[in-house]
């Protein structure tokens, strides 16, 4: 009997000991922050391995990654980032795109959202967030439309920056600002329960928000097989279908 029993609390710590061992870090650009829970629950359903999500700006992040940040795979906004960290030899691989993101204009206010074109130069329009275009790949979509409708420079005085999208949705939620250019994802977080007035952003005013993700470096030196897993579950139908919820594009 205590045989039985010391055998099983070895094998009990033998498991918990390989649970942590396949655990991988993942650095997830802001406008993923809500679907990254998903993903990471149904992935871990799955195959058994935990993914620890790092949330920030692609740009932030690729910065963290080069300064060595411990990442195993980062899933950016947009292909530039990613492959930047290719071409600078942080990455194992060529970065492949997981899907494609949509822009929209988000309000907590019912200002006729859905002209916002036409609105936004109104006085009583005074606050606008978008996210550092210089960071974040939303708010350099954002910026492009807004220069496409060279309305850019009269609203800059309206202007506030948020550091990432996570950033900007607080803005938005809080009320802080009248709208703010995001990622549709924001419509579908769970933890969302104010009524949200939002219009798409036309596609034809912004170059497309390929999204990629890439395995990094540090990854050869600790769990290569669970990421590799983890990149191919994101390309499957389980996945695309939770991404597709979130009002992402995938193919």
């Amino acid at each position: 009997m205590i045989i039985k029993k010391c055998a099983a609390i070895i094998l009990a710590i033998l498991l918990i000991q390989q649970c942590f061992a396949q655990n991988i870090k993942v650095a997830v650009a802001a406008n993923l922050q809500s679907v990254i829970k998903v993903l990471g629950a149904d992935f871990t359903k799955r195959s058994g391995i935990v993914i620890e999500p790092i949330i920030g700006s692609s740009g932030n992040l690729a910065t963290q990654i080069k300064n060595g940040a411990p990442f195993d795979v980062f899933l950016s906004a947009d292909m530039a980032f990613p492959q930047g960290l290719y071409t600078d030899g942080f990455a194992v691989d060529k970065p492949l795109v997981y899907a494609s993101g949509s822009l929209i204009v988000c309000s907590t206010q019912n200002i006729d959202i859905k002209h916002w074109q036409s609105i936004i130069l109104n006085n009583d329009i005074s606050k606008i967030a978008i996210a550092n275009p210089a960071i974040a790949p939303y708010g350099k979509a954002a910026t492009e439309a807004l220069t496409k409708l060279n309305i850019i420079d009269k609203i800059k005085a309206k202007t506030v920056t948020g550091e990432s999208i996570a950033q900007v949705n607080t803005y938005i939620i809080t009320g802080v600002v009248n709208f703010g250019f995001t990622s549709q994802s924001l419509l579908m977080d769970d933890n969302q329960t104010i009524k949200l007035y939002w219009a798409p952003v036309d596609k034809k005013l912004y170059t497309p928000i390929q999204q990629g993700m890439v395995i990094l470096k540090h990854a050869t030196d600790n769990n290569l097989p669970q990421v590799q897993k983890f990149c191919k579950y994101l390309l499957s139908s389980s996945a695309k279908a939770i991404l597709k919820k979130y009002g992402y594009l995938v193919q």
